[in-house]
């Protein structure tokens, strides 16, 4: 009965000490976590249906996690007063370039419309890009893949960008983890810096909610 649970919990706590020993962006817990889970799925013969009976805890508290992103922007609220105008015009214009791209660049693979529609809020955090899968028509647990896929990603891709466009402000280096690979991006960040964390996770926050807005009115459009 709580096969999925524990073995979850189990799987992460492991790969999240092994992530902290070894320090490699390929043994990331969220990926490693994902791999080995599958690995035993298969090898034990355990259907996913048995597994998410009670996995399905950990899926229903992402609800109270995204209420939980008001507390970020309620701390640094004094980082967003100063520079609230850098904020709203990288923001707006990734959360665009996001859908977009996305769109875009499924429809040039033939990956069908239900996936053009899921894939274009995978620039979010989990449990929002979830909920707008649903609301335009996507299939949210094929919205958290790609959410995952474009965080691992980011934080690969994300330094070597920073590192040769030469970018030199903690405040955008945060904006482009935060708005390029959300939760995971900004446990990155916090690794680079506390400024580079705050701004990534005040990034993340307020680009979910601009996603929020546009999706629905530009995926149709798009799609």
């Amino acid at each position: 009965m709580w096969l999925g649970l524990v073995s979850t919990l189990i799987c992460y706590g492991i790969c999240k000490k092994l992530y902290q020993r070894f320090h490699y962006v390929v043994l990331n817990p969220v990926l490693t976590c994902l791999a080995v889970l599958i690995a035993f799925l298969s090898l034990a013969h355990v259907s996913y249906h048995t597994y998410f009976a009670s996995g399905k805890w950990l899926t229903d508290m992402l609800s109270p996690a995204t209420v939980a992103l008001a507390i970020p922007l309620y701390r640094n609220v004094h980082i967003l007063k100063a520079h609230w105008l850098e904020f709203l015009v990288s923001l707006v214009s990734g959360a665009a370039a996001a859908i977009v791209s996305s769109i875009l660049l499924a429809r040039l693979m033939r990956l069908g419309g239900m996936i053009e529609t899921s894939v274009a809020p995978r620039s979010v955090t989990t449990p929002i890009a979830m909920d707008i899968s649903q609301t335009i028509g996507g299939i949210p647990t094929l919205t958290a893949v790609f959410v995952i896929i474009t965080g691992i990603s980011g934080v690969v891709i994300g330094p070597l960008v920073i590192r040769y466009v030469r970018i030199r402000s903690a405040i955008a280096k945060g904006a482009i983890f935060g708005m390029g690979c959300h939760g995971i991006g900004t446990a990155r960040a916090f690794e680079m810096g506390q400024m580079e964390g705050t701004c990534s996770s005040l990034s993340m926050v307020i680009a979910a909610f601009i996603t929020l807005a546009l999706a629905p009115s530009l995926v149709p459009l798009l799609t």
